[in-house]
């Protein structure tokens, strides 16, 4: 976002009240008096918006007053805007545009305090935000000399300062989740293993919607969400209500979220007083989550902001990042077939190799360890040996990285194909019903053929046990290779007939 160079404060206090560090001294009328000051405010404001040429705003960071209310005047219902906007606050969501007369309006529940707030802003042109004790900040492109002229006919002071103290703070470190197509791949799956099924849509400021979620309605609640929305992932409620409100702690505030009978999810923030009162509420509820209000126990899956229709994320407003919120932001970064390094951190039971690869703990499967057979990964690699793979496949969805050692060595059996023809001396390492395997390396994990029944007898009906043993030397033909099926083909007879010839 481009910020207009031009900051007016406007307030009802004459700067010659104020001291040498710059504070108030004088009389302060810190609410509004719902009278002509009101009035000489929106009037200035709308000054400014003609001097600019703006004829509709945008809202951004919209919010409502939460509990408790920290204002000077106490909420009214509807937050101020009702006749603005339907009960249910449809249209006021961030990006959502107004004619210049509804946010007119929209700063005077602000100066009244009635609930609701937000900034005004003609991208790059304008913005009104209303901070504490009615002043007023109006940011333009131009320098709007009548309106500041209109302003001060009108027994307000303006004020240029340098910035806002409401400018939006761009520079926060890490990068915001979109809720793309990524997120919701991501959350169908976590439905589907049970890991998650309550979506938090948190459509203003200290305001949320629940959904329960299914992989049969998934679809339809992400149709319903407001423009824009934080989205946070939780487990599902649980259907033992009273174990629930069991845990409920001693002390400190607790958020409940249940869902009643006619499906109905409601969420209130309380404290041990209110409890009684609380478990009157909830009585006969389907199920129930008790969350806890501080940060370091508070625990979702994952979160994300819904972008635009067009994919961009235009919302300022962050999520706090879970573990798989980061796990995302580093595995996008990451490139199939791109080389890592990391730490071995364990071999497990199963095969796989777990790899510490910048706090994300990839993996690699046996078959990814050597190109040469191996009976276990710790004939390759041991815990805390530092290696270097390439990466194989990056899951955003699973939240997987696969990588491969043996991606960085050279195949033996491309070697091998250039003595496709040639008789080499072997050890018999297996016996099959239809032939035997021949190791044709001197070493232990040396390269293995197969010697058809049929290329190993010249009698017909012979078992391989009727001509050979296993750690028997034989004479072999290298008749085929082939390095994408892991195949190497040879010939008992073959060999032998050369060597007569």
């Amino acid at each position: 976002m481009t910020v207009p160079p031009f900051v007016h404060r406007i307030t009802t206090y004459d700067p010659a009240d104020r001291d040498e560090h710059g504070s108030y001294v004088g009389a302060e009328d810190t609410i509004s008096d719902h009278g002509p000051v009101e009035a000489a405010y929106l009037q200035a404001i709308a000054a400014f918006a003609e001097d600019t040429g703006v004829d509709c705003l945008h809202i951004r960071e919209p919010g409502v007053a939460g509990v408790p209310h920290f204002g000077l005047e106490p909420v009214i219902d509807g937050q101020g805007l009702a006749g603005l906007f339907p009960p249910d606050l449809s249209g006021f969501h961030d990006g959502a545009e107004v004619p210049l007369s509804v946010g007119l309006e929209l700063v005077r529940a602000m100066l009244r305090d009635n609930g609701a707030w937000c900034s005004l802003e003609a991208e790059g042109k304008f913005i009104v935000h209303v901070g504490w004790d009615q002043y007023v900040y109006v940011t333009s492109e131009d320098p709007c000399e009548r309106a500041l002229a209109r302003t001060r006919a009108l027994g307000l002071f303006p004020e240029r300062l340098e910035t806002s103290p409401y400018d939006a703070d761009f520079d926060e470190p890490g990068e915001q989740r979109p809720a793309d197509e990524v997120f919701w791949a991501r959350l169908r799956w976590s439905i589907a293993m049970r890991q998650a099924a309550l979506l938090e849509e948190g459509y203003l400021y200290n305001a949320s919607r629940w959904h329960r979620l299914t992989g049969d309605n998934l679809d339809a609640v992400r149709t319903r969400l407001t423009p824009r929305a934080q989205l946070t992932v939780w487990p599902d409620l649980s259907t033992d209500v009273d174990a629930v409100l069991a845990t409920l702690p001693d002390e400190g505030l607790v958020e409940l979220v249940w869902e009643d009978e006619d499906g109905l999810i409601t969420s209130t923030i309380a404290d041990e007083s209110e409890y009684p009162e609380l478990t009157a509420q909830v009585a006969g509820a389907r199920a129930a989550a008790a969350l806890s209000m501080s940060v370091d126990e508070r625990h979702p899956l994952f979160t994300a902001v819904l972008p635009d229709s067009d994919g961009v994320l235009r919302a300022r407003w962050r999520t706090d990042p879970t573990p798989s919120d980061r796990n995302w932001a580093f595995l996008k970064t990451l490139r199939r077939g791109e080389i890592c390094s990391g730490t071995v951190t364990e071999i497990a039971g199963f095969g796989v190799t777990f790899v510490d690869i910048g706090g994300f703990t990839a993996m690699i499967n046996i078959p990814e360890l050597s190109w040469r057979r191996i009976n276990h990964p710790a004939d390759i690699v041991s815990v805390g040996q530092r290696i270097s793979a390439e990466i194989l496949d990056v899951d955003l969805v699973r939240e997987r990285v696969s990588l491969s050692l043996k991606a960085l060595q050279q195949d033996p059996m491309r070697q091998l194909l250039q003595q496709v023809g040639q008789i080499t001396n072997g050890v018999v390492t297996k016996l099959v019903p239809f032939g035997a395997f021949v190791r044709i390396e001197d070493r232990e994990d040396g390269l293995e053929g197969l010697v058809h029944l049929a290329e190993l007898a010249e009698e017909q009906g012979e078992r391989p046990q009727d001509v050979i043993q296993v750690g028997d030397t034989l004479a072999v033909k290298i008749v085929d290779v082939d390095p994408q099926r892991r195949r190497i083909t040879l010939s008992h007879l073959q060999a032998l007939a050369l060597g007569e010839s």
